[in-house]
């Protein structure tokens, strides 16, 4: 919680907010669009291709191999060379090889193609999270991450209208899940090299800050990361062995097996419950998005006004996986089984960004970028995990249940580890490193 802060800093949180914000969650909102069409490109491409749904689940969690591997790496390379270099580099090159997606024939290409598009994307999301730290304080860091993150139901929002539109076109000779991948691959290429021009990579340089804003927002972060290492500075070691990242890789983890599981499948399975056409189904997928979207805002908002991260974490979390255990009992009665679908999404994704928040009171520079990405690396196996278990299960049953029972307990689990993660806000600390003061004593964060 804050008290009145000074002309100087609200002009330069106002300016830096509108100047990264919309930018970074347009990239995110392309970047998933890329990572989740092929689960609108299966409402035709395992027919075409002759896929079972364990041949699908395997090529999507593939995607999450080629990007564990080089995570790590990339973080760092943001934190030490240039975020602005390195993010337009990815976009590039992941939109190149979305587009070629869009020429498999078979699984052992299809395979390829996702472990090669997730080598590209690797290093992308802890990159944004390290980015952002280099200009938003602690408090307001979880809003920040969550006009960010919104890019993710943003993308199933956007992916699902373009979607339904897109596969029911014949252009070339080629089926409309092919042209899903090859118009969606061409927005990341032209983003990158706008990037290289558009980004700043830290307050420093930033020409478009006048001067006094820029001494602001620079004192205020330097006084930041002076308070976490006067609680602990951390080597990339330490911070890997620190209890409370062990256990965020836990919770990413879990929640990961299920959030994966569901949004890779999701089309099918609404798809399977209402047996409407492609071009309904994905305009459906428009609503949990939506609800998602609203859910994050509100949520961030509140645990950044509070202090508080735990529980605002674990609660959403807790909400999603009662909201999946239900739907076995909907007796596929398709209108009750969509409504839990939407709140089910809403509840997910509104803990995102208050559990990005809580590792960054913790960690700064290098160690900060390992750990984020060592989260994000070994949490997103649970995309490896989720959805081959999801197709294995479906497959293994001949129904959906199975699968939704895995996806609750996975977002219960998950939500049962969170508690168990204490946090101290260094807030307090960077108080005393200020001479002109804008922090009040927050709250014990949680």
């Amino acid at each position: 919680m804050e008290t009145a802060i000074s002309d100087v800093g609200r002009r330069a949180r106002k300016r830096i907010a509108a100047r990264l914000l919309p930018f970074v969650f347009l990239m995110y909102v392309v970047c998933f669009v890329d990572r989740v069409n092929v689960s609108f490109a299966n409402l035709r491409m395992s027919a075409d291709l002759g896929f079972s749904d364990r041949v699908y689940g395997l090529g999507v969690g593939i995607f999450f191999v080629g990007y564990v591997l080089f995570e790590i790496p990339g973080a760092i390379i943001v934190e030490r060379w240039s975020a602005r270099k390195w993010l337009a580099r990815i976009m590039i090159t992941w939109g190149l090889l979305t587009i070629l997606t869009g020429f498999v024939q078979s699984a052992r290409q299809f395979y390829a193609a996702r472990f090669l598009v997730g080598v590209a994307e690797a290093s992308f999301f802890p990159g944004i999270i390290v980015y952002l730290t280099h200009w938003f304080r602690i408090s307001d860091r979880a809003k920040a991450i969550a006009s960010f993150y919104i890019g993710v139901p943003t993308a199933t929002v956007i992916g699902s209208l373009v979607a339904g539109w897109v596969l029911g076109i014949q252009w070339l000779g080629l089926s409309g899940w092919r042209w899903l991948f090859i118009l969606e691959g061409i927005p990341p290429i032209v983003l990158g090299i706008i990037a290289l021009f558009y980004l700043t990579d830290r307050p420093q340089q930033a020409r478009w800050l006048p001067d006094d804003e820029r001494c602001w927002i620079v004192a205020e972060l330097e006084a930041e990361t002076g308070a976490k290492k006067r609680i602990r500075n951390y080597t990339i070691w330490q911070a890997f062995r620190d209890r409370r990242v062990m256990l965020l890789i836990l919770v990413w983890f879990l929640a990961l097996c299920g959030a994966q599981g569901s949004i890779f499948w999701i089309p099918t399975f609404i798809k399977r419950l209402s047996g409407l056409p492609n071009s309904k189904v994905s305009y459906l997928l428009a609503l949990p998005g939506l609800a998602a979207i609203g859910g994050m805002l509100l949520n961030s908002w509140h645990t950044d006004k509070t202090g508080e991260r735990r529980w605002h974490a674990a609660i959403p979390l807790a909400c999603a996986g009662v909201a999946y255990l239900l739907l076995p009992g909907t007796g596929h009665q398709f209108p009750f089984a969509m409504a839990l679908f939407i709140v089910g999404g809403g509840f997910l994704y509104s803990c995102y960004p208050t559990l990005w928040s809580m590792p960054t009171l913790v960690l700064s520079e290098s160690a900060a970028a390992a750990s984020f990405a060592l989260i994000n690396s070994v949490g997103q196996l649970g995309g490896l995990v989720g959805p081959y278990a999801v197709g294995y299960l479906n497959d293994r049953t001949g129904s959906m249940m199975a699968a939704f029972v895995f996806i609750g307990m996975c977002f219960l689990l998950a939500a049962s580890v969170v508690p168990l993660i204490h946090i101290r806000n260094p807030a307090t600390v960077a108080a005393r490193d200020v001479s002109e003061r804008d922090w009040l004593p927050v709250p014990r964060s949680s």
